[in-house]
């Protein structure tokens, strides 16, 4: 096992974020090729899951769907 231990100063919190995910973005690109990568750190866990999470759009919300219905009835 190699270790980098990664000291990063005057960087903003978006920043940090974005570096964050681009490491993880690294990480499953050399999974592959059977190097398995390790982000340790406080709240990197969060952020990775936060920044890929998928929006899930497929959910109606209760008072759309009601008057989808209505407007269907109305043209048949």
């Amino acid at each position: 096992m190699k270790k980098i231990i990664l000291n990063v100063e005057g960087i903003t919190p978006k920043q940090w974020t974005n570096f964050v995910l681009e490491l993880n973005i690294m990480r499953k690109a050399w999974k592959p090729y059977g190097v398995n990568v390790k982000l340790l750190g406080h709240g990197v866990q969060k952020i990775i899951k936060w920044g890929t999470k998928s929006n899930d759009y497929s959910k109606r919300v209760r008072s759309d769907s009601k008057s989808l219905l209505e407007d269907e009835e109305k043209e048949i």
